[in-house]
């Protein structure tokens, strides 16, 4: 079961419309490593995980990736202010112009829309792990993009926020993935010499010796 509250996570405000930027934020609503995707991502793989503490830090994150996409979605709204008009976006999609009245749908920066393909479930608890540190990381990557590319100074402070919160999770999952190490598809994981041989393809040069394989875990 979930329930919503009415209150935003953080509250969001711009210093003034721009609908360019606005833009360039429907990549964190519809985007392959967007709010959405996460949030649909981590629901999803927590459906068959028989490890309580592990399916609620699912659930947890998920629903909190949501509580993210209301905040993006209401930037977008404050970024596009209250006037149609295309010739306000130069570069991406003009959409919220020409189809949806402005409101925050769930399509990309360039207008491509959202699709269930970003989402990665596997079934196997380190790999869905190793998965979601990734996909932390590169939200981070794209919140870190946008920051540049910004001066509103309320934008930059919610972006901060949401990057911030990347973070966290990304620490979560690492921790979570050490509890588990020893299963799924860690489990017998570098025991043959077939996991320990490094093919030297590239020549000139040798930077890399022959592995001894690891399974994946965090410090």
């Amino acid at each position: 079961m979930f329930k919503h509250e009415k209150n935003l996570l953080r509250d969001v405000r711009v210093e003034k419309p721009n609908p360019q930027y606005a833009v360039l934020m429907q990549e964190q609503l519809g985007g392959a490593n967007g709010e959405l995707k996460a949030a649909l991502q981590y629901i999803s793989q927590s459906f068959r995980v028989k490890d309580q503490a592990i399916k609620d830090l699912f659930l947890d994150i998920g629903a909190e990736e949501l509580s993210h996409m209301e905040m993006v979605s209401q930037t977008i709204n404050l970024l596009n202010g209250h006037d149609v008009n295309y010739n306000g976006v130069e570069v991406g999609e003009i959409q919220s112009h020409v189809l949806s009245g402005l409101s925050p749908v769930l399509i990309n920066s360039s207008g491509a829309p959202w699709t269930a393909n970003y989402v990665s479930v596997t079934g196997d608890l380190v790999a869905d792990l190793l998965s979601n540190i990734a996909s932390e990381q590169r939200a981070k990557v794209v919140y870190e993009y946008l920051y540049r590319q910004i001066n509103d100074k309320y934008v930059k402070e919610t972006i901060d926020f949401l990057l911030n919160r990347e973070e966290a999770h990304n620490a979560l999952f690492r921790e979570a993935l050490n509890r588990v190490k020893d299963t799924g598809s860690n489990k017998d994981f570098g025991v043959t010499e077939d996991s320990k041989l490094y093919f030297d393809l590239s020549k000139p040069g040798k930077y890399f010796e022959s592995p001894e394989a690891k399974k994946p875990e965090f410090v």
